[in-house]
């Protein structure tokens, strides 16, 4: 069997040379490391890793969650967040890129080896299977059908103005002013979506980029709604319309 070549992501160079060292002992071809998102990139191209390390926070203004976004558009190969980030809205932003495993720093040799045999198992079954990666195909329907009593109603995503979560159930709010509430949580429901239109903005919401009407600094507005915009998605918001802060 052929050595795994694992790619490095990591801007602490100290904890990218142990993790370095550590595949090595366990048996892997470490490459790298990249920095920042740039680097990660020309990594991708030129080492061609079977499965990538990525750390969620690196230098520069993009991220390790701007990195996988961009693996699961042109590089399908399994990655692995290592991070020192466990907090509820990383780790919801970081579900949205479909991650094969997160592990949070320290972590042991033992803990590494296992996500690694696993994400790579995994990947190359479904691969094997005819199965796309997590996150490669978005959906190229422009509706979708929700359960509401005993009947199937076809919703189209230019009526959908957001989703509001409530534990595991999802209440959609539409331009007519109707509510439909599933039982989803609100990322399972999500991957039904569009993902050029609708974009996570907050641990409970999701909102139709097109008819956002107003950006404050702590929430938007759709159709006399206000929204609140988490800290942590506020950055991939305004890459998302476009917004450069000054």
């Amino acid at each position: 069997m052929a050595v795994l070549k694992i790619g490095i992501v990591e801007d602490e160079l100290v904890i990218a040379r142990t993790i370095s060292h550590t595949l090595e002992e366990l048996g892997y071809s470490p490459c790298g490391p990249a920095i920042n998102y740039t680097e990660a990139l020309e990594l991708l191209e030129l080492d061609k890793p079977d499965l990538l390390l990525l750390d969620i926070q690196l230098a520069g203004r993009k991220d390790g969650i701007d990195v996988a976004r961009k693996l699961n558009q042109v590089h399908p190969i399994p990655f692995i967040f290592l991070t020192a980030n466990s907090d509820p809205e990383t780790i919801d932003r970081a579900k949205t890129v479909k991650p094969h495993a997160y592990i949070v720093k320290p972590f042991t040799k033992e803990e590494l080896y296992a996500a690694i045999e696993i994400a790579f198992s995994n990947f190359t079954e479904r691969r094997m299977k005819g199965i796309p990666a997590p996150g490669v195909s978005p959906p190229a329907r422009s509706f979708v059908f929700v359960k509401e009593g005993y009947v199937f109603r076809k919703v189209f995503f230019n009526e959908l103005l957001f989703l509001e979560s409530d534990a595991n159930y999802v209440t959609l709010h539409l331009k007519s002013h109707r509510k439909i509430m599933v039982r989803s949580t609100i990322q399972d429901f999500m991957e039904q979506l569009d993902p050029a239109l609708f974009l996570r903005i907050h641990r409970s919401y999701s909102v139709n980029l097109s008819l956002i009407d107003d950006i404050f600094p702590t929430e938007i507005a759709v159709q006399g709604s206000k929204i609140p915009i988490g800290k942590s998605y506020r950055e991939d918001l305004h890459k998302a319309l476009g917004i450069k802060d000054s």
